[in-house]
């Protein structure tokens, strides 16, 4: 079979089974699993190759490797170096050990060969954990954000990882001592002036072109360019491209990088992952059901105790160490690319390779199952032994209901306070509900994502209900709940930034204040003054950027998913303000502070007056 009409028949597969795995709650990554497994030998063995195809299969990997380097600006490694190299290293460190002792004993590997097949096994799956906490809409909680920073250290541990391997296979291999470490550095080194001096004015050459489309073929040029250059010198391939996507996470045409590169990166994943899945000898399991689930089993018991324990000695709370670890506890892909060059390099056997790839395989599947049961039945016993009982909430029929008593809430509360109208507060914060209530205030310690808390604090009485939660997760599932529950219901809600408020206008939610946003604007309109400018010429430009900003969020609502189309709204939205302003300061004949008296429903600001909470 051709290697074009294979290709044709894993992309018409993956289009039919992986959306179906979807709608069954399926990740994509296992979608693509199992599609490479149907299509295999084990199977249907419709394409029986997958060697021919595992050379353009693995530029997935390559791509995901740049992408990855694209994101590691050196500020936010040092913002997140805690989070990154702290915990991160310990926890691949530990899980590691517990994990090559397990296969030293249970596989009878040699030390080498057990702590390469260790240090795979503690790697988690960065497009899988990244993919299933999207779906949970988890990624902005503090587990989410914890799984993501050791998922970043994983992906830079795989690289040493990876070319360390060369070395420990011994004097036969041809990748080792003092001289491939040299040819690393001498040929990064290159690459730093390269991308300094050269590339980037490069970029710029091109840009001022006006084809877009050739910063996708500069990128892909990139990418292929350093491939061949780590191939001849007999350097990992994944190694450049991860360092070459560092070299240029601070050009300025690192988003255009990205954007142009994702889809090829995607699509290329999703080949490896499928021929990963075809190399899956299902008949093990037959064989040995006992090694395969058993060691899938263990995998999982060691990462999950492992990484439970590390994060509570870090201070986390249980649900948070048990979330983390329930995320991270499978295998990943990178345990397949580094067994893989272990394989090359004969530090271990296929015989070896072949039942490990399953049970990392396995792992993945199990997962969503072990998430499930973690969250359904493991953590309810935990917060119910560490979570004092929520209040008795008085059915008083209050007009008002305010979910979240921070900054925010309290202000309303205080507005609603002094016009003598009734409400009523809930806040999950037990120590902020005994400050309050010291003072006098009305507020009750309660979870406002429980509907048997809202309905104890008369929701279907309310006329109105403010959703003031800092947590986006949390703001998102009560809004679900009164949006399908109380469509009657008047539902005022704080948004935390553009995203949020697209979350929110994508439920129907109609009254969205943003945090900040009318602060910042009563600053901007104070700057203005300061520096010489007209009052009224202030408020013409505040109203005008306010404008502006209205439309371009609501344009951005289509396509707010896709980065790169909001980056190109933005540009042009931003180019027509410039136009407006230019247009503006030349007629001088609009009134000035048109627009200025909307109602507080349209979000009217004071900009005459600093925001003092």
């Amino acid at each position: 079979m051709s290697l074009l009409l294979q290709i044709t028949i894993f992309i018409g597969a993956s289009l039919l089974l992986v959306p179906l795995a979807k709608r069954f709650g399926i990740a994509t990554v296992l979608g693509y699993l199992f599609t490479g497994i149907v299509l295999g030998p084990s199977v249907l063995n419709i394409a029986s190759d997958p060697e021919a195809i595992q050379e353009l299969a693995e530029f997935g990997v390559i791509l995901l490797m740049f992408i990855i380097g694209l994101e590691l600006r050196p500020q936010r490694l040092w913002e997140m170096r805690k989070s990154i190299f702290v915990i991160g290293s310990v926890q691949v460190g530990v899980s590691a050990l517990f994990l090559a002792i397990a296969v030293f004993f249970a596989l009878q590997q040699s030390v080498t060969a057990s702590l390469i097949i260790g240090s795979a096994l503690a790697l988690s799956s960065t497009a899988f954990v990244l993919q299933l906490l999207s779906e949970k809409q988890q990624l902005n909680t503090t587990f989410g954000q914890q799984s993501f920073s050791i998922l970043l250290f994983q992906d830079i541990a795989a690289i040493p990882l990876i070319a360390v391997i060369p070395l420990l296979a011994g004097t036969e291999s041809t990748h080792h001592g003092i001289a491939y470490f040299a040819a690393i550095i001498a040929t990064f080194t290159g690459l730093f002036l390269f991308s300094r001096y050269l590339m980037r004015p490069f970029f710029r050459f091109v840009a001022k072109s006006g084809a877009h489309e050739l910063i996708t073929a500069v990128g892909l040029f990139i990418v292929l360019g350093v491939v061949v250059l780590m191939d001849v010198l007999g350097i990992s391939t994944t190694l450049g491209a991860f360092l070459t996507g560092v070299l240029l996470a601070d050009s300025e045409f690192r988003h255009e990088l990205e954007a142009s590169i994702a889809p090829f990166k995607g699509l290329l994943l999703g080949l490896f992952f499928m021929t990963v899945g075809m190399t899956t000898e299902l008949s093990l399991i037959v064989e040995s059901p006992g090694l395969i689930i058993g060691g899938a089993l263990v995998l999982l018991l060691i990462k999950l105790l492992s990484l439970t324990a590390i994060a509570r000695y870090f201070q986390y709370s249980w649900r948070n160490s048990l979330l983390l670890a329930t995320c991270l506890a499978q295998g990943g892909e990178f345990a397949f690319v580094v067994l893989n060059v272990a394989l090359s390099e004969q530090v271990i056997t296929k015989a070896v390779l072949e039942p490990v790839n399953l049970m990392v395989t396995l792992s993945m599947v199990l997962t969503p199952l072990l998430y499930w049961v973690v969250t359904r039945w493991v953590l309810p016993l935990f917060e119910k032994e560490s979570t004092p009982e929520y209040d008795d909430i008085p059915d008083e029929h209050s007009s008002i209901i305010i979910a979240g008593f921070g900054r925010f809430g309290q202000i309303i509360a205080r507005v609603a306070h002094l016009q003598h109208q009734s409400f009523t507060a809930i806040d999950s914060n037990l120590e902020k509900v005994d400050f309050v209530r010291n003072y006098g205030g009305k507020l009750y310690y309660g979870d406002a994502t429980q509907p048997e808390i809202l309905q104890a604090a008369g929701i279907e009485h309310a006329r109105i209900f403010i959703l003031a939660i800092d947590d986006i997760e949390d703001s998102m599932n009560v809004a679900r709940h009164i949006r399908l529950n109380y469509p009657e219901l008047k539902l005022l809600v704080r948004a935390r930034d553009r995203h949020h408020v697209h979350l929110l206008r994508d439920l129907g939610v109609e009254h969205i204040w943003r945090e900040t946003y009318l602060s910042s604007l009563g600053m901007a309109y104070r700057t203005l003054c300061e520096l010489g400018i007209e009052e009224e010429d202030a408020y013409r430009s505040i109203e005008l950027f306010r404008d502006y900003d209205e439309k371009l969020l609501t344009q951005q609502q289509r396509v707010y998913t896709d980065e790169q189309k909001i980056y190109e709204t933005h540009r042009n939205a931003l180019a027509e303000l410039e136009h407006l302003f230019e247009s503006d300061a030349q007629a001088r004949e609009v009134p000035a502070g048109v627009n200025l008296k909307r109602g507080l429903e349209h979000q009217r600001i004071d900009v005459t007056r600093d925001e003092s909470e």
